[in-house]
């Protein structure tokens, strides 16, 4: 529907022009009237109707001055004078101002309807070859984007004044919803920002490669968005479901050319990589960030999955919490600063889990370990956006554990490096090694392990992996060299001297002995 204001000083006239013919019909509403000049300069300009009917002759401006102030003021609108016989010279004046029609008084009911009836069309035609040149610019200008984007922008033959393509500064934005759970973004981009974009001419936006993408465009779109970053770095918990909770955002450097468009953007996708990175509610990461990346890259290998399984499980025997997470803390700034791929790190967090979950499960195969299956495992780690909530998930997966295979209670911390020996006699076992998971330094600790056991560390060691070769020899049959590996002792003759000195006999002895016995 179009709009019509009715310009007129008498008031009989515009009530008989409202009602001379029925201006629905011809697809307008009127949506005001005006008594004067002034009145009716100030209407067109603040609302912009689609057609004026317009007297020729009103106080304080004259329906001429009129339509040459609108026209100085950018109305690009339809405008029909109304004229008595005598004002006829003044009426073809108008037509300098784009006014196409005028009709004498008495206003004839046929040739108004005539009149308007070709004004309705000539706006239908030109909102449609509006329609389709605003459609031409628009994909103009995406392919301008995408150009500037990718680094390979040329001269067009397109008035990039004309797209609003123009400005002093630039910057490039990515946003995306901050969590998978959360439905798509569904707010407008300008009342985030606080700013108006009529014909886009603060931010463009396009969908590109699955990103959306913002460019900022001027100082003033620029700045409003440093205010939002300001408001966001003041909200330390943003409210669930508010613009600040729902989205993130990566931006790019801020330029000067439009040719350097593309650095921005290259920015904006390197962080918007790096947010897997990202702390608990980290909503934004800035180009300055970008100055503190690695330069280099360090093998995500089998060497270190053993290293920090190795970590893990000691320490989850020792029942230390606080230290398996020191060392998933100490992990996290190691991938942090690598420039691994997040799905090559969730493959490496995933098969480390997998590795402790193997060990303490050879060492504690007896014990009821609630452990979850491989498969949910590695679903689990995959899903998730960030690595902190890989890290978190690893540690609960680890506090259960150490729930599961003892009693994390203990006052004594003799009874947990007992249970700790217990499970871990086949290892290379020393003092020095084992003080440090329990916080002690290994000095004091086998002081107080001699008084407690009445026997030195080392001692106690050979009493459990005799105890254990005892049970070898008696129901396998595996070679004496085999039993020694089992039981800890690399060399056999060494294994041998420790048998004999617990036993008074070598081992094979003890293995005939023990047989000539459970026969008889």
């Amino acid at each position: 529907m179009y709009t019509i204001l009715i310009a007129d000083d008498e008031s009989i006239i515009r009530q008989g022009l409202k009602y001379i013919i029925d201006w629905n019909s011809f697809g307008f509403s009127i949506m005001g009237e005006a008594s004067n000049g002034a009145e009716a300069l100030n209407e067109i300009l603040s609302k912009s109707p689609d057609l004026v009917l317009l007297d020729i002759r009103m106080p304080k401006l004259s329906g001429l001055e009129v339509v040459c102030e609108a026209r100085k003021q950018g109305y690009q609108g339809k405008v029909i004078i109304l004229s008595g016989f005598s004002d006829f010279n003044y009426a073809k004046e108008a037509i300098a101002y784009g006014v196409q029609y005028y009709l004498t008084k008495p206003i004839e009911e046929e040739e108004l309807e005539s009149i308007v009836s070709e004004m309705a069309k000539q706006l239908e035609s030109e909102q449609r070859q509006k329609e389709i040149m605003e459609n031409y610019l628009e994909k103009a200008k995406e392919n301008i984007l995408k150009d500037l984007f990718h680094r390979s922008f040329k001269e067009t033959n397109y008035n990039l004044t004309d797209l609003n393509m123009t400005a002093h500064i630039y910057q490039v934005l990515i946003y995306e919803k901050y969590s998978h759970s959360q439905d798509a973004v569904s707010y407008s981009f300008s009342d985030l920002l606080r700013v108006t974009n009529k014909n886009n001419n603060s931010f463009d936006f396009i969908d590109l490669e699955e990103k959306q993408i913002i460019l900022l465009k001027g100082d003033y779109a620029i700045l409003r968005f440093q205010d939002f970053l300001s408001r966001y770095h003041q909200v330390l918990k943003p409210q669930e479901g508010s613009p600040l909770d729902s989205i993130f955002i990566a931006y790019g450097r801020s330029v000067s050319e439009l040719t350097d468009i593309y650095l921005s953007y290259e920015d904006a996708c390197h962080l918007m990589e790096r947010r897997f990175f990202c702390e608990h509610k980290q909503h934004t990461l800035g180009y300055e960030e970008l100055l503190d990346l690695p330069n280099g890259q360090f093998e995500l290998s089998e060497k270190l999955l053993q290293e920090y399984s190795d970590k893990l499980v000691n320490y989850i025997q020792a029942f230390h919490k606080h230290q398996v997470n020191e060392v998933l803390s100490t992990l996290f700034k190691k991938l942090y600063r690598s420039n691994n791929t997040p799905l090559r790190i969730k493959q490496f967090m995933i098969d480390l889990y997998l590795m402790v979950k193997e060990k303490v499960y050879h060492l504690y195969n007896k014990s009821d370990i609630p452990f979850l299956p491989n498969g949910t495992i590695i679903e689990e780690f995959n899903k998730k956006y960030y690595l902190y909530e890989i890290i978190d998930l690893f540690q609960a997966q680890c506090e259960m554990i150490i729930r599961s295979i003892g009693d994390t209670s203990h006052e004594n911390i003799i009874d947990n490096i007992i249970h700790y020996i217990k499970h871990n006699y086949m290892n290379n076992m020393k003092l020095e090694t084992i003080a440090p998971l329990f916080g002690y330094n290994s000095s004091y600790l086998g002081k107080i392990f001699n008084k407690k056991m009445g026997m030195n560390f080392n001692s106690y060691v050979d009493s459990i992996r005799i105890e254990k070769s005892k049970e070898l020899l008696e129901h396998e049959t595996l070679k004496v060299y085999e039993v020694a590996a089992r039981v800890g002792y690399q060399n056999v003759d060494y294994f041998h001297m420790k048998f004999k000195k617990y036993m008074n006999m070598s081992p094979a002895e003890y293995r005939k002995k023990a047989r000539n016995f459970s026969n008889t």
